[in-house]
């Protein structure tokens, strides 16, 4: 079900969702933390599908603050969607206009669940600082994704300057299985004949790419090359230089992957491209600041940055 509310104020948001709940039962019980979406009029369906999906796991509020034109009269217009469409959730969108259209934690904060951590969540354009914009300020976890900026890499490198405990970004999480696998074949060989060089292979437009050669040239302190595709997406290849024989982990489409290594048969290794609910449902697990996010953020993309060679495939 949902209701619109044209011209509203959040005192009447607030009133309409408890009239709900008397008379049809939709409750907040159970409701683990509100999960504030920051984005664009127009851009809302996505994350909302999103967040829907990743809330059938962490049951929450979801308040969407959808900018609409600041050169209109100054309004705020509502949506409140239950049942079917707001999955396990209440869902909230707000659309502000004139004064109402940037970002503002006013609006945001009366319409909170009582007593329960808060995560920002910006899935287009990042604020200049997460931890400083008035949304982020009140966040226990901040969100953005920086494959959706013009420029990626720039991106991951102005986040690295601006970065606070609790920030995280999606690209980061869409390298959990590289790196639960690419740790699996460290684990094994790392003592058997020692890592002497390194290879990450990705889209030239992947901030993942950056994020993964960071990790394993901090983790192993070699050389590295990254080799940059312009025609691709997302990673690629990873090599493992050894003296003995290089370990390869080359994912050529987008579900399987393929695992090379000296003296054993190839392995072909399920490995496809994480959804969008999936990474937010993950990071949606944990309040916790990500201490390894943060390092390999601040400290080992700088060691990247200084040391890497970069190739054009």
């Amino acid at each position: 079900m949902i209701v619109d509310l044209p011209n509203t104020t959040t005192s009447k948001i607030t009133k309409r969702i408890v009239k709900m709940r008397e008379q049809g039962g939709v409750v907040t019980l159970g409701r683990v933390l509100t999960l504030v979406v920051i984005t664009k009029n127009g851009l809302e369906e996505e994350a909302i599908e999103a967040a829907n999906l990743a809330s059938r796991e962490h049951p929450c509020r979801i308040i969407v603050l959808a900018a609409g034109s600041a050169d209109e009269p100054t309004r705020l217009d509502a949506e409140i969607r239950v049942g079917g469409d707001a999955g396990a959730s209440e869902v909230i969108v707000l659309r502000g206009f004139g004064e109402l259209a940037a970002e503002n934690e006013s609006v945001v904060s009366a319409l909170l669940l009582p007593d329960a951590p808060i995560v920002a969540w910006w899935p287009n354009h990042a604020p200049e600082s997460p931890s400083t914009s008035p949304v982020g300020r009140i966040a226990h976890r901040r969100i953005t994704d920086s494959s959706n900026e013009e420029d990626p890499r720039a991106a991951l490198e102005h986040m690295a300057n601006t970065y606070a405990a609790g920030d995280t970004d999606l690209a980061w999480t869409r390298l959990t299985n590289w790196r639960i696998q690419l740790a699996a074949v460290l684990d094994q060989f790392i003592t058997s004949a020692p890592i002497t060089g390194l290879q990450v292979e990705g889209a030239s437009d992947s901030p993942s790419t950056l994020l993964l050669a960071s990790w394993l040239h901090q983790a192993l302190n070699v050389p590295i090359t990254v080799i940059e595709d312009p025609r691709g997406t997302g990673i690629r290849r990873v090599i493992l230089e050894r003296d003995n024989g290089n370990v390869e982990l080359h994912r050529p489409g987008t579900t399987e992957a393929i695992l090379t290594q000296p003296c054993q048969p190839v392995q072909r290794i399920s490995l496809p491209r994480r959804s969008l609910q999936d990474c937010l449902a993950e990071e949606l697990r944990r309040l916790d600041p990500d201490e390894v996010f943060g390092e390999v953020l601040t400290e080992g993309m700088r060691k990247l940055l200084a040391d890497e060679k970069v190739v054009t495939a």
